[in-house]
């Protein structure tokens, strides 16, 4: 006996033994018994519909929870479009949602725009403030489409996702009186209400010094006949929120509107609604674009078809059921950056707080720092046409605001790390074949930024005098440990430091970025004058430790531990990381070495130097550098590219052993599966590229470095019509070395192909086997 939904059922127990065989039926019954299953599997089988695509490998939740940084959010979206949503909460272990946004402009450290929450009953005061308590079993997520049960309430929520729109559905508890709230995320936010259902909004967006930012609108239309109004302004509803890593007084204390629904009204209730950075009128005119005569399920229908164009341009076969998981959930995340802010023919730029006309996409929320190793290939690769107009929007911000962003935000270029690596993305751009901007203009931003630019972590704006100092003698200037800084630019930034020997090296790459693309447009004068500044990372090379190491205004070093020295000196990661942050002059730093042994012997070492230390004390100076494996830290995106660094010696067999180890053992597909801080798409790209088999280890270079395939065949549907197409002879999980290799059928002779042989299509194939081969 077993109670089911209130009722008593009486469940018989068969056996095999018992039942008659179908054989031993006459051939008129087995054909009814035919007819009778098809009929029954024709009625049933759309109840329970089975994604047969690709599509059923994506697991938003992987990575919800970080090891100690920012977790990886299950965003509801449409590829680089502007509508992004996830619940508001901790990370995935907490039970509670606070609300749910109408969009996020920042998906890492989640910084969301207007809210909306069910509640039933009277509506009271603490109704805005209670936290809303559901059940990870009955939370579906899926990149077009999210679903979750409140269960203390019984109401059922449902969302998906258009480019600049969306929909809740929440279904109630019938008989029950039923109220929608919307609420601001940040103060001063003010709403209107009409008797036709219809609600608009604003929101007043401030920075992290709470200086206002710009403003977001909202559109919406709710289903019904509901009773509405809004709660006072001046009166703060809420008590808690959670909008950061922990739960901190509320913010929002601007007006809050409510819509009431009688017991006996319908129990579905469906809250439509539209974003714009322009205006309320845009944000209408956006609802009636996308929204107008258009069902939940078609609007969902419709997400899930462009989900299948986007993550069908991959194939694999081969793997495990996890290894596909990780895989495709890698693919989806490398979609959520950057997104298209325009606005059917037009859109605001926070890069000169105006309205612009125009047929283009503008694109916005990079970071240049943690997307160029990996992301911004993978989408050359992928759609160049994308690419090819977001790297437009970077030269329309430079002629808008006077400088070339590097962490483009909604609006205008927020204070991020050192360097200025959007120039690498130019140069990688080019040289790959995507040059359909203004690439005059893009390296005149590039050298101004070089030349007027402060080089400082966490600061925007002109130069001072340590730039100056960079220019004169080729290297940042570094405080000695206690002395107090003096330079006016340098004060008073966010304990970031002055990065002294990471900002040496950062801006080595993007001086050979400059050079190397001058010198692709002819500019001999501007190559010539970059070049040089390309070696000056050998400046701060310590040949009796073999590391990089700070030097002081006066040329002396600075002796240091760098295990465990960190912003002063580098940024978020130690002296070990940065022994590799040379990715633009490869042969350089071996030649520093002493050679290719020296170097493959020094790789091996950073791969098995323990910690020396506790790794509460390490993780309080670098929070930044987990899932380590010795000095190497795959949490971070400053050294992805290291394990590939053996293609460079005679031991390419160890960049096939350390990928597969890495994807192996740092990437799971559960709510821990990301080893560290994803920024939104940065981590992710590295996943999708090595477990396909190759990867840019040195941006700007239109080369792939090699390593072992985790499936056995992958297949890439290029923008031009042609396949590029690997395939791994018995690739498991122990067949991971390579033994041979052939492009076309013709024997390959190194450890890397090219940009071109790419995109030409063709087949790259490899025999694999158990033991490190002898190839390259």
């Amino acid at each position: 006996m077993r109670k089911y939904s209130g009722k008593t059922r009486v469940i018989k127990k068969y056996s095999l033994n018992s039942m008659t065989p179908f054989s031993s039926y006459n051939l008129s019954t087995r054909i009814k018994y035919i007819l009778v299953s098809i009929l029954l599997f024709l009625t049933y089988a759309p109840c329970f519909p089975q994604e047969t695509s690709c599509l059923r490998y994506i697991d938003p939740t992987i990575g919800n929870v970080a090891p100690l940084l920012n977790s990886n959010r299950p965003v509801v979206h449409l590829p680089n479009q502007m509508t992004r949503v996830f619940p508001i909460r901790q990370d995935y272990l907490d039970d509670q949602i606070t609300a749910f946004p109408l969009s996020a402009l920042n998906v890492i450290t989640p910084q969301h725009i207007f809210a909306v929450k069910p509640s039933t009953g009277n509506l009271t005061d603490t109704c805005w403030n209670r936290r809303m308590t559901y059940d990870y079993d009955f939370e579906k997520n899926q990149p077009w489409y999210y679903s979750t049960c409140l269960y203390e309430d019984d109401v059922t929520v449902e969302f998906t996702a258009g480019k600049k729109t969306g929909i809740y559905r929440f279904t109630f508890p019938k008989g029950v009186r039923k109220n929608l709230l919307l609420t601001h995320n940040y103060e001063n936010g003010i709403y209107g209400v009409n008797q036709n259902n219809e609600v608009t909004g604003t929101e007043f967006v401030v920075d992290a010094h709470h200086n206002q930012e710009g403003k977001a609108y909202m559109y919406g239309v709710l289903s019904g006949k509901p009773q509405s109004g809004k709660a006072a302004g001046e009166k703060n509803w809420g008590k808690y929120t959670v909008l950061g890593p922990q739960p901190v007084p509320s913010r929002m204390n601007g007006e809050r509107a409510w819509f009431s629904y009688d017991a006996d009204s319908p129990n579905v209730i469906e809250f439509r609604y539209a974003i714009s950075f322009i205006s309320c009128e845009q944000a209408k005119e956006n609802f009636l674009k996308e929204l107008n005569s258009v069902t939940f399920d078609e609007l969902k229908e419709k997400g899930r078809l462009e989900w299948e164009r986007a993550i069908g341009q991959i194939k694999v076969e081969g793997g495990t059921e996890a290894q596909k998981r990780t895989f495709y959930t890698a693919l989806y995340r490398s979609y959520v950056r950057m997104v298209d802010i325009s606005e059917y023919g037009k859109y605001y730029s926070g890069y000169d707080k105006a309205v612009h006309t125009d047929s283009k996409p503008f694109y916005t929320d990079d970071y240049s720092w943690g997307n160029f190793p990996a992301m911004h290939p993978l989408r050359i690769i992928l759609n160049p046409q994308r690419e090819s107009e977001m790297l437009d929007s970077y030269v329309a911000m430079y002629e808008q605001s006077g400088w070339m962003p590097d962490y483009p935000k909604h609006f205008g270029d927020r204070e991020g790390m050192f360097g200025f690596h959007s120039s690498i993305m130019f140069l990688d751009a080019y040289r790959k074949g995507v040059r359909n901007y203004n690439v005059e203009k893009a390296l005149e931003g590039m050298m101004k930024s070089a030349e007027q630019a402060t080089m400082l972590p966490s600061r925007n704006g002109v130069k001072g005098p340590l730039e100056d100092f960079y220019h004169e003698k080729g290297y940042y200037p570094a405080l000695r440990p206690g002395e107090t800084e003096d330079d006016p630019v340098a004060s008073g930034r966010r304990g970031q430091g002055r990065s002294a020997v990471a900002i040496t090296q950062a801006h080595s790459y993007d001086d050979w970025a400059i050079s190397e693309l001058a010198k692709e447009l002819g500019k001999e004068t501007a190559y010539k004058k970059y070049a040089p500044k390309a070696g000056n990372y050998k400046n701060l090379w310590h040949e009796p430790t073999g590391l990089f190491l700070p030097k002081d205004k006066d040329g002396n070093w600075i002796e240091i531990n760098p295990m465990f020295e960190g912003r002063n000196y580098y940024n978020e990661n130690n002296g070990w990381s940065y022994l590799w942050h040379v990715q633009h002059d490869i042969a350089g730093l071996i030649n520093l070495m002493g050679g290719k042994d020296s170097f493959d012997k020094r790789l091996d070492e950073f791969f098995r130097i323990p910690l020396q230390s506790t790794k509460h004390a390490f993780w309080n100076r670098f929070p930044d550098m987990t899932g380590m494996i010795g000095q190497f830290s795959m949490g971070n995106q400053l050294i992805y590219f290291v394990p590939y660094l053996y293609n460079f010696t005679a031991s390419p067999w160890k960049t096939q052993k350390w990928t597969r180890f890495i994807l192996d053992v740092l990437f799971k597909d559960n709510i821990f599966g990301v080893p560290g801080d994803e920024d939104a798409g940065a981590l992710s790209s590295f996943v999708v590229f090595t477990a396909m088999g190759f990867y840019p280890v040195q941006p700007g270079t239109p080369l792939y470095a090699i390593t072992s395939p985790v499936f056995e065949k992958v297949s890439i549907a290029l923008h031009n019509g042609k396949t590029f197409t690997i395939i791994a002879h018995n690739a498991s999980k122990t067949n991971k070395y390579i033994q041979s290799a052939t492009l076309n059928g013709k024997p390959l002779q190194t450890p890397w192909f090219s940009h071109d042989e790419l995109v030409n299509g063709g087949i790259l194939q490899f025999e694999m086997g158990e033991k490190p081969g002898t190839l390259w």
